[in-house]
């Protein structure tokens, strides 16, 4: 399978930079605490990111092994999950409580990736279809899981520095439908190029 580059990093970029349990607790973190003081519970974060990518790559693998004919049928599922991200992204409010974050360390960010259903569907839909074709391979398996990682990373970042600043910003209605509605059309173009269905 020859992977669409546009619509795999749309995907990766919206749903990673979008709101989210790591991107909110980063966000208030940095506000209450300073960016950083809150470099431990990103570094956890990515590194948990890393684990669930490879346990999402290798489900993959396993599913396509045993069941050679779900591959169509994932291609499906991935752009109707894709299509759900796209409608709660034009709700998406871009507001977190600060008053109640407190500050989290290493072992918290790790363990919210492993628990965190969001990061598990994420990984799931991404290396069952766009990245299907390198889970037979560790290396390029291990070398996108450390990508996407790096995404994380870079997201959780940015929040944490910039989260403020980002949530006063989007509290303009306007500029936040506008943003909202920009990012759910990726998303929606990511679905339709993963359903196959213009092919």
């Amino acid at each position: 399978m020859t992977i669409n580059y546009f619509a795999f990093l749309s995907f990766v970029f919206v749903t990673t930079f979008t709101p989210g349990p790591n991107n909110i607790s980063s966000a208030s973190m940095g506000v209450l605490y300073g960016f950083r003081k809150t470099w431990n519970y990103r570094l956890g974060i990515a590194t948990g990111f890393v684990f669930v990518m490879l346990l999402c790559g290798a489900i993959s693998t396993t599913l396509q092994s045993v069941f050679p004919a779900f591959e169509t049928a994932l291609h499906y599922i991935g752009a109707a999950y894709i299509l759900w991200l796209a409608y709660e992204t034009l709700r998406t409010s871009y507001t977190f409580e600060e008053g109640d974050q407190t500050l989290m360390g290493f072992t918290r960010g790790l363990l919210l990736q492993v628990l965190n259903p969001k990061v598990i569907i994420y990984g799931l839909a991404l290396y069952s279809t766009f990245l299907l074709s390198v889970t037979d391979n560790l290396f390029y398996t291990i070398i996108s899981a450390i990508f996407l990682a790096a995404v994380a990373l870079s997201s959780t970042s940015v929040w944490a520095l910039f989260g403020s600043a980002i949530r006063n910003y989007l509290k303009n209605p306007k500029v936040r439908q506008f943003v909202n509605l920009a990012l759910a059309l990726l998303l929606v173009y990511t679905a339709v190029e993963l359903s196959g269905i213009l092919a």
